[in-house]
């Protein structure tokens, strides 16, 4: 009976490069989904239903939020809510997509999580432009 070999140890990485230039693009819009998922949940839903009770209370209320809507960082802000919100949906219909076996492959995966990158940039481009 021969003694066992000693495997070689592994080579690891020295360090991990965690820059998202790197990443390839289902990388990329995973994190953008979880990312846009959280600004929605915590920040966008509150602030729409507080801004619903507030102009719903008075005219006055409205008129105000009327008027801080119409500043340009406002809109701005809005135009970040509108991204996150068309990125969420787009990659959600992907991944439900993906649930289904369906784009599964390399190639097709890549290149449909490239269309929902592309997709809610435009959507936002278009909203903002008839918004603006």
């Amino acid at each position: 009976m021969s003694p066992p070999t000693a495997q070689p140890p592994r080579q690891r990485p020295k360090y991990y490069d965690l820059n998202l230039l790197n990443l390839p693009a289902p990388g990329l819009l995973s994190i953008f989904h979880r990312i846009s998922g959280a600004v929605m949940f915590l920040v966008l839903i509150p602030l729409l239903l507080f801004m619903l009770q507030q102009s719903l209370q008075s005219e006055a209320g409205f008129q105000q939020w009327k008027s801080w809507l119409s500043h340009p960082l406002c809109k701005l802000i809005a135009l970040g809510f509108i991204w996150s919100y068309l990125h969420h949906f787009f990659a959600g219909i992907r991944y439900l997509l993906l649930d289904v076996h369906w784009g599964i492959k390399k190639e097709s995966a890549q290149a449909s999580a490239k269309a929902v990158l592309v997709l809610g940039v435009l959507g936002t481009a278009l909203i903002g432009a008839w918004l603006w």
